[in-house]
């Protein structure tokens, strides 16, 4: 995740939230991919590109299923095919949704470039993974020292 801030006031997240670069705000458009996604690439979660199908989660268009039209880095919104509003003139107008409220069912993947990240997001996750195994063990080889203490009032002989 890109830290924006390392203030913890949410005043201060959000005035940078709105403030960040479009470099800094394309990695913020990710959403989790579909379990058969995740388990054939070994990654949890992508950032979101036009072409890709997504199933909205949350919302009035809860369920509606669709490809990604456009892709929205000043207002940190994707417009989805099936999910459109008709405007007071009659016009049809796709509806903005935020990305962490849906979900990557199908990927585009015809651009190379991206079949090279998700291979290095991969990597990166299981070696984060392999590395907390490793501590893991090295915790449980590691035997805290036990003391015992007299159950006796502090009145015991000497001998």
């Amino acid at each position: 995740m890109v830290a924006l801030t390392r203030s913890k006031q949410p005043r201060k997240q959000r005035k940078a939230l709105y403030n960040a670069p479009l470099h800094a705000r394309h990695r913020l458009m990710t959403a989790r991919l579909s379990e058969d996604l995740q388990r054939q690439y070994g990654i949890k979660r992508l950032t979101i590109r036009k072409g890709d199908t997504v199933l909205i989660l949350r919302g009035d268009f809860k369920g509606v299923r669709g490809k990604v039209v456009e892709v929205d880095l000043r207002e940190m919104r994707i417009h989805v095919e099936n999910a459109t509003m008709k405007k007071p003139g009659g016009e049809t107008v796709y509806y903005p949704i935020h990305p962490s409220k849906v979900m990557i069912v199908e990927l585009d993947t015809g651009d190379r470039r991206r079949l090279e990240a998700i291979e290095k997001a991969r990597k990166q996750r299981e070696e984060y993974l392999r590395k907390l195994e490793e501590t893991k063990e090295a915790r449980a080889l590691r035997k805290p020292e036990v003391i015992v203490v007299g159950q006796g009032g502090g009145n015991e002989s000497k001998q």
